[in-house]
């Protein structure tokens, strides 16, 4: 059941994003803001989610993931609809005020539930992270299509908002009951390969945590540039209509939940460092095809293969931050935060290049964090429990 409440949270996490992604141009509108303007709204929702996550470990290890998780939640769907009044009734600035707190709540949630998602890893002793990101995934789909729906019948942004958000707070909160309390693993096995520093000294000066932090960098700037940018690329470079790259960025996202779904098998036969190696080589294979092709087909193809290629770091980052249980809640902490800054920051960054060079030349500076992870997946080894006889041994 522990399984299953982590695929809930994950679900219900994507849920809200979709829920507000799918309905921007509403909001838009109804402020009377420029997109500019809007970006800069959106800007408070990263820096709520940035100024918390690094904090978040040590709330999960005072109040428990599950506490984190059930307060995170509520503060991120009660935000959401604070910000659709906001929205309606045009206070765009204020606005900027539960579009941070929503940004608290979604950095500290997702720090939580992953920590919650390693706990059902180890106690199950085999990988599935990558099926919890495949739920976060396949939700963003299903709440797309939720907006579409409630858009196309014209029903008010507060009636669709309001809907989601109290079915998310009751799922949230019913599943939490079945996780695996965090106490647990107070009794967990110390690390053979973990090296013996001071329990003190923070996360952010661990060499094998920050390079773990390298490695979802780059996954998370592929991730995040993928989904701002493809359908634009394809528009540009080829002379197709929307619909077209909208095609394009749906076969990057099928081939990522696909991969997700069935990338524990792939890390269970392989293990974890030859499943990253294969992948990276994919992303970096992906990404060639789709910067450089001539054809139509072979950029799909290549997208295709790039989204192969960037399913499994983020997960698996996860689990090798979380190989040691004592210092697991701050080292998720760390690289969550290094992950989250890069698929929220970076692609704003691509997307001012490509003024310059044009989008598919913009997306190909990828290649070099796709090339450093590669270089850099043995970081992702796990670590060696020792075993600790018990008293009556």
């Amino acid at each position: 059941m522990a399984r299953f409440a982590v695929i809930v949270s994950f679900g219900v996490c994507g849920l809200m994003y979709a829920t507000f992604a799918s309905r921007l141009v509403l909001v838009r509108v109804s402020l009377g803001v420029s997109p500019a303007v809007m970006g800069l709204l959106l800007l408070t929702i990263t820096a709520g989610s940035v100024a918390i996550m690094p904090l978040t470990g040590r709330l999960v290890e005072r109040f428990g993931d599950v506490t984190v998780i059930r307060v995170a939640a509520a503060l991120g769907w009660c935000s959401l609809l604070a910000a659709s009044i906001c929205a309606v009734n045009g206070w765009a600035w204020a606005m900027a005020i539960p579009l941070f707190l929503e940004g608290v709540g979604i950095g500290s949630w997702d720090v939580a539930q992953n920590l919650a998602g390693t706990h059902v890893e180890q106690a199950m002793g085999r990988a599935i992270m990558p099926q919890f990101h495949a739920a976060y995934s396949m939700a963003t789909l299903v709440g797309a299509g939720i907006g579409w729906a409630f858009s196309r019948a014209g029903s008010p942004l507060l009636m669709h908002v309001g809907i989601i958000a109290a079915i998310g707070v009751l799922a949230v909160e019913a599943c939490t009951w079945w996780l695996l309390p965090s106490a647990q693993v107070s009794g967990a096995s110390p690390i053979e390969d973990a090296p013996e520093q001071p329990e003190e000294r923070s996360a952010w000066l661990e060499p094998r945590t920050l390079l773990i932090g390298v490695v979802m960098l780059s996954v998370s700037l592929t991730e995040g540039s993928a989904n701002d940018w493809i359908t634009s690329a394809i528009v540009q470079s080829f002379n197709r209509p929307e619909n077209t790259g909208i095609a394009c960025l749906g076969v990057f996202l099928a081939a990522m939940t696909l991969m997700r779904t069935l990338g524990t098998r792939l890390i269970d036969r392989w293990g974890r460092v030859r499943s990253l190696r294969l992948c990276a080589v994919c992303a970096i294979v992906g990404l060639v095809a789709f910067g450089f092709s001539p054809w139509l087909w072979l950029t799909v193809v290549g997208a295709g293969i790039w989204g192969l290629g960037a399913a499994l770091g983020f997960p698996v980052g996860i689990s090798a931050a979380s190989d040691d249980p004592l210092r697991a809640a701050r080292r998720t902490a760390v690289v969550s935060t290094i992950g989250y800054v890069a698929f929220l920051g970076g692609p704003p960054l691509l997307g001012m290049l490509a003024g310059h060079i044009g989008f598919r030349n913009a997306l190909m500076v990828i290649l070099v964090p796709a090339v450093v992870s590669l270089l850099l997946v043995g970081r992702m080894a796990p670590l060696v429990a020792v075993h600790t006889p018990r008293p009556d041994e």
